[in-house]
């Protein structure tokens, strides 16, 4: 069963959620990268592009939303038991910084992991979204205890991972990817923010922190879809002064990217959706690993050659992009214990080894297939 259409008790006991179509997170494996600037200004592009769309603020030590977005009217109030969300030139809005305290205020919680998961768990599905095609998820950052238990309870159709480009940085888009991975949600995008700076008389870009990953996504996990956010004083100003950059001013060019962002995420998640042109693969004793193509070809690869070209970082070294796993350590009667799809780019595969973190682009498996008799 593909990964947005599992079955999840939780619907059905969040009313708030029941004409919600897409659930997409975007998330970041640690705060300061700029991952509520991206989810506030894809919100907003997809808006634009005819979309129906809430954003809900699911960090509640810092929520960063009643900052960047500021509408008219914040009172909260309930209607047949759900709170009604706040509208900002209608894009629905939720957070816990909307919410009055018993000081009177709003803002910041200081609470454990547990009662924090119920407060999102209650603003979440206690909400009256209505009819909507994608309702944006700005999670809280990291990969612990809150961000797992969301992410189980919550049918997420696929995500966006925000970074930025420094080489320590890739270590934690690994992590994001992977904690999706076990999942089973798809990472369907990566956003590094402050990629470069361009000189605003010459447009000369200057790449302060280096290059970026962008190469290395693709070879590693397969991911087609990354995107630069340059360093530009505009987008925080914006941000600031609580109107959003794509509502500011919908053609500056960094808005364009964030079009750009939101016309990749509609477009694999309708793949996602329709289950077009994916490739299957399955595990057939005597064959071993069987990719069957779209157009019908099917191919076999031997599973200890896959195993000992995993590829994630307990195989091979981060930083360096040389081998930890060496060959002879993986058994040639090697299985897969479970294989799915990961998006429109790769299968993760769980092992006999107990080895859980293989994903495999799509483009790998055929350059180690074999056409099958």
């Amino acid at each position: 069963m593909p990964p947005h259409k599992r079955p999840n008790p939780l619907i059905d006991k969040a009313p708030g959620l029941q004409q919600v179509r897409h659930l997409l997170a975007v998330s970041s494996c640690k705060g300061g990268v700029g991952k509520s600037t991206v989810a506030v200004n894809l919100a907003g592009a997809l808006q634009q592009q005819g979309c129906r769309v809430g954003l809900f603020d699911a960090d509640v030590y810092g929520p960063s939303l009643p900052t960047i977005v500021r509408p008219e009217k914040t009172d909260l109030f309930s209607r047949s038991e759900l709170i009604v969300p706040l509208e900002y030139e209608g894009l629905k809005l939720m957070s816990f910084g909307f919410v009055p305290t018993a000081q009177g205020g709003s803002g910041a919680a200081i609470m454990r992991g547990p009662m924090v998961t119920q407060v999102i768990n209650q603003l979440l599905t206690g909400t009256d979204w209505g009819a909507l095609d994608y309702l944006v998820i700005d999670m809280p950052p990291g990969t612990g205890d809150v961000q797992l238990t969301l992410t189980q309870l919550i049918p997420l159709t696929a995500a966006i991972i925000v970074t930025t480009p420094q080489e320590l940085s890739f270590v934690d888009v690994v992590k994001g990817i992977q904690m999706f991975q076990k999942l089973k949600v798809p990472t369907i995008a990566v956003v590094e923010n402050m990629a470069y700076y361009e000189c605003p008389q010459c447009g000369e870009r200057d790449y302060l922190f280096g290059p970026g990953v962008r190469q290395r996504l693709v070879k590693q996990f397969g991911i087609q879809n990354a995107f630069e956010i340059p360093l530009w004083k505009a987008l925080s100003q914006t941000g600031d002064e609580g109107r959003p950059l794509i509502f500011a001013d919908p053609v500056h060019a960094i808005s364009q990217t964030f079009g750009n962002l939101a016309q990749a995420a509609r477009r694999e998640i309708e793949e996602l959706q329709c289950n077009r042109d994916a490739p299957a693969a399955r595990f057939v004793i005597g064959r071993g690993v069987v990719v069957t193509w779209p157009d019908g070809r099917e191919q076999d690869i031997d599973p200890a050659t896959l195993r000992r070209r995993c590829q994630c970082a307990r195989c091979v070294d981060e930083q360096t992009g040389q081998p930890l796993l060496d060959p002879a350590a993986v058994a040639d009667d090697i299985y897969p214990t479970d294989l799915h799809p990961m998006g429109n780019y790769a299968v993760a595969v769980h092992w006999s080894d107990g080895h859980d973190a293989s994903i495999y682009p799509y483009d790998l498996l055929a350059s180690l297939a074999n056409d099958s008799p």
